[in-house]
């Protein structure tokens, strides 16, 4: 197993960053929006490269009708050009390298060529460029005053697998324009963050004599051993604090949900199904949710933390699995076919608990993993579809979904 953590090494050409729309549910009348180059630095590879990241962006925001046409003009020029006049928008930005070879970009917005807002960005490595575009983009969407679009910024934890018994994790943007290789040699898997600020993350290393679950220091690149356990251990999910962990572990062959205490290191056993109980999310009131095969098929439950009644929470679907919580909303993954001839498809759904609500959220191939935001707005996950694996972003209030294709390997899990 060895850490890699230059920031000078990146896959870029292991990914596509086009995003593509795979359901449109609902068709609303937009604002329209342009977006202008004026830059004076750079070849032209990557200004193209920074102009598709950005309009990819600006789409992804779902506020606009965004105009895929790359025009040119001066920074300065009073009028937008002849194509743009009839836009509700025009956003026109300028990329130009100092003296310290830093990247530096100017923007503006233009409504009717009236400048509305402007704002500049600097980045000391242009390889980041897309964090860039992502932060243009995160700004445009306040300007609107639409509601916050924080994961647009937040990093992606991504485990691929690359042959048999072979994996490597990364550390990727939401569009995977963006990867550096932070884990590799050996079976490494179900990465998660350790706290809000992305400072270090989980991970289970399948390479050793137990299953061992792992935490990753980024800054130090210091390695600890947690927990093990025979059969498999994995950590599901971690407290807003960042104090405890949800984890499953099978120590007597049947994989119960525990709850390690950082602080203290101790851990405490949560259920006690003689079957399968595994995949715990932190809810509100103390509640966990959680995946069990108490009805002879896995699906969704709740429990509150310390007492022994468990809830069902899904009465759709006969084999419902991979779930994520947000406050009362949980997502989950449910088979929709039954076939032994050819591939399955299963879908992802949303319910929530004070409710009869239930949504679905995608419709073909085989979507999983999804992991929600930390604000609720949006809902990561991946999809497996004609040999192609992807990953899907869910924006809810929009109901739109894309997808990010990655070039080679198969995405095992995710994290945000």
């Amino acid at each position: 197993m060895r850490i890699l953590l230059s920031l000078l090494f990146f896959i870029t050409l292991s990914f596509g960053a086009d995003a593509t729309i795979e359901v449109v549910k609902k068709v609303d009348t937009l604002p329209t929006i342009g977006v202008e180059d004026s830059s004076i630095s750079y070849d032209d590879v990557f200004k193209k490269r920074f102009f598709k990241a950005l309009v990819s962006d600006l789409n992804v925001l779902s506020l606009f009708n965004v105009d895929r046409h790359n025009y040119i003009t001066h920074y300065n020029d009073t009028d937008v050009v002849v194509e743009n006049k009839d836009k509700d928008y025009v956003l026109r930005y300028r990329l130009h390298e100092d003296d310290n070879q830093a990247l530096n970009v100017d923007m503006k917005i233009l409504k009717n060529s009236t400048e509305l807002m402007s704002k500049s960005y600097r980045i000391k490595n242009k390889k980041l460029y897309v964090f860039v575009s992502h932060a243009m983009a995160y700004d445009v969407n306040k300007f609107m005053g639409a509601e916050p679009v924080e994961w647009m910024k937040k990093k992606i934890l991504l485990a691929r697998l690359i042959s048999p018994a072979q994996s490597e994790i990364l550390i990727c943007d939401y569009t995977l324009a963006f990867s550096q290789r932070i884990v590799s040699g050996g079976l490494n898997v179900f990465p998660k963050w350790a706290n809000k600020e992305q400072t270090s993350f989980y991970y289970t290393s399948l390479s050793g004599k137990k299953p061992t679950l792992k935490r990753v220091d980024i800054k130090t690149a210091k390695v600890t051993n947690i927990l093990s356990s025979d059969g498999m251990i994995v950590c599901s999910d971690v407290s807003m604090d960042s104090k405890r962990l949800l984890v499953t572990m099978a120590p007597s062959g049947q994989p119960d949900i525990y709850m390690y205490n950082v602080d203290s290191k101790k851990t405490t056993r949560l259920t006690t199904y003689s079957g399968i109980d595994v995949n715990g999310q932190f809810m509100k009131d103390n509640k966990i949710a959680f995946v069990s095969n108490r009805l002879g098929y896995p699906n969704v439950f709740s429990k509150v933390i310390g007492e022994k009644g468990v809830e069902q929470l899904v009465y759709y679907g006969k084999s419902n699995s991979s779930c994520s919580a947000h406050n009362e909303y949980v997502v989950y993954k449910s088979r929709e076919s039954s076939d032994n001839f050819s591939d399955n498809t299963f879908n992802l759904h949303l319910i929530s608990t004070e409710t009869d609500f239930i949504r679905r959220l995608t419709a073909t191939g085989m979507n999983e993993f999804p992991r929600f935001s930390q604000d609720g707005d949006a809902i990561l996950f991946i999809k497996n579809y004609m040999e192609q694996s992807s990953l899907g972003i869910i924006r809810l209030k929009y109901n739109k979904n894309y997808l990010f294709p990655l070039s080679y390997g198969k995405i095992q899990s995710i994290d945000w």
